[in-house]
């Protein structure tokens, strides 16, 4: 299974050792990393000494002592019984969390031992990153790691001349093939990004057997917040993330506190919510009051909505299968504007560099759903459906701020205008290439 981030390895990989720092891969539970490491590890190096420290308790103290170099590198040659060879092998610290002042030894093993290479991850490792005390500021480099985007997804399926189409931008072959993309949206939109339930779906084809890893995953992320959050947090943690596909349902997406419980506030649940953001589970999307440069100081981070880590796991959360999904039956009418907006939002995650916010007036009567910083420029993103395009709010927005493009993704095809550009929705990917 190709994942488009490996590239990003391999770049940090070829650094000289004076500029290439100990790499941080960060993403929720179950999207990847350990696997992607490992494949990376033994497709680039000539061996891996890899310690987990969940599985291997023995050795969560192995930092506590001190950060003597010379021992903790012999302690890692001895306990995987890999001879540690500097530039040959990958050096992997899975669920560095678990041990005390790990993150905090990366900053020694940079000042000690450049010469290997070393990677950290770990599944909670957010929540670490939020609570470690002493962290290694400016000694470490981090990647994110997503579940697959629907380009990875076409590739997973071995549609690989479909991904060159779009990438080629090639808008008029793309058009004569458009039932079969749509076809394949359909089917990501059910079975979404989340590696295990994508091969699942690759081998079998098998809709109910793919439904059922999907389940599985929600319940080990069930387990997590029944074990690692403070425990007066765990109830109102559970009620945000089991509410997160009623509240994308509503026509306004903003998220309501009160749609949890009956006069619930901020300060009840804003620590449950801090949590999950921090540990992945959920992606925060912050309205801001001015589309100006940067977003990022015109964000109001008390009015935000919430998406699900993964489109298909939405889709299991809400109880949608399969028929529902491709019939286009009532109840997926109603959750048709929450999947196709979790999608996009999805697919703009796995683009390194944005700036995700979502714009509403301050009379609340226009709403943009996403507007997305790239490259010193602003961009307004309508999300349709279908193929609907009439837009009120983008049309508001548009003689407010006078944007050089504004982008409407929909179910039509692709179509450039002077200030506004059409882009289909399975070309969502393909945001930064626009003019």
């Amino acid at each position: 299974m190709e994942r488009l981030v490996y590239n990003k390895l391999i770049e940090w990989k070829q650094l000289p050792n004076k500029e290439r720092k100990p790499l941080i891969v960060q993403g929720a539970r179950q999207v990847g990393k350990t696997w992607l490491l490992e494949t990376f590890g033994h497709q680039e190096f000539e061996s891996v000494a890899e310690i987990n420290f969940e599985e291997q308790k023995q050795l969560i103290s192995l930092f506590e002592e001190d950060f003597d170099t010379e021992r903790i590198l012999r302690t890692i040659q001895f306990a995987t019984g890999v001879n540690l060879k500097p530039g040959k092998t990958l050096i992997i610290f899975d669920e560095i969390q678990e041990a005390p002042r790990g993150l905090l030894a990366l900053k020694y093993l940079l000042k000690h031992a450049p010469q290997y290479h070393i990677v950290a991850a770990g599944s909670l490792l957010g929540v670490a990153l939020h609570k470690e005390e002493s962290f290694p500021v400016g000694k470490v480099t981090f990647l994110d790691v997503y579940p697959l985007s629907f380009e990875e997804f076409l590739m997973a399926m071995g549609q690989d001349d479909m991904v060159t189409l779009l990438r080629k931008a090639d808008w008029e072959t793309v058009r004569l093939f458009r039932e079969r993309f749509i076809d394949y949206l359909r089917q990501y939109y059910y079975v979404g990004g989340m590696p295990e339930a994508v091969q699942t779906y690759v081998r079998t084809h098998n809709a109910n057997k793919v439904r059922k890893i999907q389940q599985d995953l929600l319940r080990s992320y069930d387990r997590d917040f029944s074990k690692h959050p403070p425990k007066e947090v765990v109830p109102r943690l559970k009620m945000v993330w089991n509410n997160i596909g009623s509240q994308l349902a509503k026509e306004n997406k903003k998220f309501i506190y009160n749609a949890i419980r009956k006069g619930a506030r901020a300060k009840d649940f804003e620590l449950a919510i801090e949590w999950l953001v921090n540990a992945g589970a959920v992606y925060k999307v912050t309205r801001v009051r001015q589309a100006s440069l940067p977003l990022k100081g015109f964000e109001d981070m008390d009015v935000f909505k919430l998406f699900a880590v993964d489109i298909g796991l939405l889709g299991a959360m809400v109880g949608l299968d399969a028929n529902t999904l491709l019939s286009g039956n009532e109840i997926f009418t109603q959750y048709k504007g929450a999947l196709t907006e979790q999608y996009v939002l999805q697919q703009l995650q796995c683009e390194e560099g944005l700036s995700i916010h979502y714009w509403a007036s301050d009379s609340g009567m226009a709403e943009v759903d996403f507007v997305v910083q790239i490259d010193g420029r602003i961009v307004p993103v309508e999300v349709k459906a279908e193929e609907n395009l009439k837009s009120k709010s983008l049309k508001s927005y548009n003689e407010k701020y006078k944007p050089n493009l504004s982008v409407r993704m929909s179910m039509s095809d692709f179509r450039q205008e002077p200030t506004l550009t059409n882009l289909p929705l399975y070309a969502a990917n393909w945001l930064k290439g626009l003019e």
